[in-house]
């Protein structure tokens, strides 16, 4: 469920419980004294009492859990909701007992019934329910959303899965013959031989391996660096292509084929063979997050952005994968093309 189709559930939900309440009264009270006691008093009382039910509905809905929960912190949470207890008085007090008294000279509350805790204590249970309400619906959303995440991932799970399918030509007949060649030019042109091992090696990766959605960040470093080995005995020394890891890299799991992505397409769309302007490529590992950084000289520049890494796509997974938890973005001239990508790291 989109954020943006949220507010008509809101107001859907706002009319509902107004009108609820409106009947609640009929029904308790009567229809001769429902009808005097709505009054032009009475429905200017009713008035505030729901701005301020509706007021702490939106702090909550909008600020309390999506700061708190999407974060896991609890405690920060629980600590929300109680000042919401004063929030809600604080609020309806100011409506009734300082502007309303101001235009009309009449009090809601009596003078003994004004004192701070007794007021805090009176409010307690329309505190409560706005509490939670809006929870429960806070919730709600997020599990709607969450299930359709879900969803998607898995139907994109699928077309993977169905692509890779589709182009595994007799896998086990293409690994076994590599290996045949392989262990015979083992002895007798080693350089070829070790060229065969890689292409066996970054072959499997894709085929089997990487059909996961996460894979160790080891991994996907040794096939970037595999990757980029073939480059190398083509360009021989004319590769220019700076390859830079920095931070320690353990038990981390990033998103499978993500990183080829970028690195994919300064092969395929930038000049990686100018001295001048050598392409950069930089991975930074810290404790809670993977910072790739690239930059390359643009081989054409007409539309080269639309032609690399399949931004669109890209944007998709990482917002699937990690909702706003991420940061990717590029930069664009006649000269240069640079990204930047930032993820969490699953450990």
């Amino acid at each position: 469920m989109e954020i943006k189709n949220q507010f008509k559930y809101h107001f859907l939900f706002g009319f509902v419980l107004v009108f609820m309440n409106i009947f609640r009264k009929y029904v308790t009270l009567g229809h001769e004294t429902f009808i005097k006691q709505f009054d032009i008093f009475g429905i200017v009382l009713t008035t505030t009492y729901f701005i301020t039910f509706f007021s702490v509905y939106a702090l909550n809905i909008k600020v309390i859990a999506p700061k708190t929960l999407e974060k896991k912190n609890i405690i920060y949470f629980f600590l929300g909701l109680i000042s919401l207890f004063f929030v809600f008085p604080a609020i309806r007090y100011f409506l009734e007992e300082v502007i309303l008294y101001s235009i009309t000279g009449f009090h809601n509350y009596s003078e003994q019934s004004r004192t701070f805790w007794y007021y805090i204590f009176d409010n307690s249970y329309y505190s409560l329910k706005v509490i939670l309400f809006s929870t429960f619906i806070y919730l709600l959303f997020v599990f709607l959303k969450n299930k359709d995440k879900i969803y998607l991932l898995e139907l994109e799970q699928q077309k993977a899965e169905l692509g890779a399918l589709k182009n595994q030509l007799e896998p086990h007949f293409l690994f076994n013959t590599l290996n045949v060649f392989y262990s015979e030019l083992a002895d007798t042109q080693p350089k070829t031989a070790k060229g065969i091992h890689k292409l066996s090696e970054l072959l499997r990766y894709l085929t089997y391996e990487a059909q996961k959605d996460f894979m160790p960040l080891h991994n996907e470093i040794k096939f970037i660096k595999d990757y980029m080995y073939f480059y190398e005995k083509r360009f021989e020394n004319n590769l220019f292509v700076n390859l830079s890891v920095k931070g320690e890299i353990g038990s981390q799991e990033i998103p499978s084929l993500m990183l080829i992505h970028f690195i994919e397409n300064i092969f395929k769309h930038g000049i990686v063979n100018d001295p001048s302007f050598p392409a950069e490529i930089n991975v930074e590992v810290t404790e809670n997050h993977l910072e790739l950084k690239t930059k390359n000289k643009i081989a054409f520049v007409k539309h080269y952005s639309s032609k690399g890494i399949g931004r669109e796509n890209l944007k998709k997974r990482l917002s699937l994968l990690f909702d706003n938890n991420y940061i990717f973005d590029f930069t664009e001239n006649d000269v240069e093309y640079s990204t930047h990508l930032q993820i969490p790291l699953k450990k």
